[in-house]
């Protein structure tokens, strides 16, 4: 464990937990801003979640950089927002997924190894949610005729943060934030 946590400097610790602390102020705002589970403050709140993931992978390329914002964000959340355990094995394992799919390409400078990484991290993270969601909602499956079309507007904003995490990561590269 020691060797593991030898390899990461501080700037890079901080840059992890400033971005966990930034996604779940910035959803969290918008989601209180757009008036609660509609459907544009949920694609919202998840396209700006996979811009800062995006951005954050981008400017950090050590493998455990998912999986450690996730810890982050999970810690955060149960602590401050009162999010429910339940979410902590969905989450884990599709950081995990995440991390095994961006392995190969972790030596590659370019930004689609990170947006690979972002894209399976939300597709699995959101899949097995649904699965948590199924699972206690057994009695009742006809409440996920109202959790699966949440879940898919959410994904809409996913997939529009991974194009605009794209742009981003472009725009702070050439204004020398984030280097190759």
């Amino acid at each position: 464990m020691t060797r593991f946590l030898s390899r990461w400097s501080a700037r890079e610790l901080v840059v992890i937990g400033v971005f966990a602390a930034a996604s779940k102020v910035a959803t969290l705002v918008v989601a209180l801003a757009g008036g609660g589970l509609n459907p544009i403050s949920l694609m919202g709140k998840n396209l700006i979640f996979t811009t800062l993931l995006v951005v954050m992978l981008c400017k950090v390329r050590r493998p455990g950089t998912l999986l450690l914002f996730t810890v982050i964000n999970i810690i955060v959340s149960m602590l401050l927002l009162g999010a429910s355990v339940t979410l902590l094995p969905p989450m884990l394992l599709g950081a995990l997924v995440a991390e095994l799919a961006m392995w190969p390409g972790r030596r590659d400078g370019g930004v689609w190894n990170p947006v690979l990484g972002a894209a399976v991290f939300d597709v699995v993270s959101k899949v097995l949610s649904v699965g948590v969601s199924w699972l206690f909602m057994r009695e009742n499956p006809a409440m996920m005729v109202m959790v699966v079309p949440f879940v898919a507007i959410g994904y809409l904003g996913s997939v529009g943060g991974l194009f605009s995490g794209v742009k981003a990561v472009k725009e702070l590269r050439h204004a020398g934030i984030i280097h190759e």
